[in-house]
């Protein structure tokens, strides 16, 4: 790579890592594992870098990079042998952690739901993306998207009878 895209790459990266690496951890919901994810999408990055500058839309382009990241992690054989969640610290209704109570809960029933709906969610709601953003991240069509955000939003509902998020309907 030339000197100065090698620096394109690397301001690009500066600008964008914090932002990717939340937009990983939502996907994944695991902080060392999302750094892992980040740099293997980084790597790609790197290697496709000609193909991202030309781009137009070089934020869409790194984000599918990212979220199909995350979901060939989530294909392979040991994520389905071995998937380490952390316990939740434990509640104390009264104290001032009690309002982290239902994000524990909403993040519990998140890590539950299917790769690709959780992906839909975090990308429609987390990041802020249209169906045709999201569609566009996940490499599919706008349906799939709206029949997945259909599914994983009742999924939540069954999940979490009792959850009312302030200031929506979900």
């Amino acid at each position: 790579m030339r000197a100065d895209d090698e620096r394109a790459y690397v301001e690009f990266v500066q600008g964008r890592v914090l932002a990717l690496r939340r937009t990983t951890y939502h996907l994944c919901g695991d902080w060392h594992l999302a750094e892992d994810l980040v740099q293997s999408a980084l790597l790609l990055l790197y290697r496709h870098w000609p193909r991202v500058v030309a781009a137009s839309a070089p934020d869409a382009y790194v984000r599918q990079i990212v979220v199909n990241t995350v979901l060939e992690e989530r294909r392979r054989w040991w994520w389905r042998r071995v998937r380490p969640m952390a316990e939740p610290p434990d509640r104390h209704v009264g104290s001032p952690a009690a309002g982290v109570e239902g994000r524990l809960d909403l993040r519990t029933a998140l890590a539950s739901l299917p790769a690709r709906q959780r992906a839909v969610l975090v990308l429609r709601y987390w990041e802020g993306l249209d169906v045709a953003e999201t569609a566009e991240a996940l490499s599919c069509t706008t349906g799939t998207v709206k029949s997945q955000t259909s599914d994983a939003i009742a999924a939540l509902r069954r999940l979490l009878p009792d959850y009312v998020s302030e200031g929506t309907d979900v």
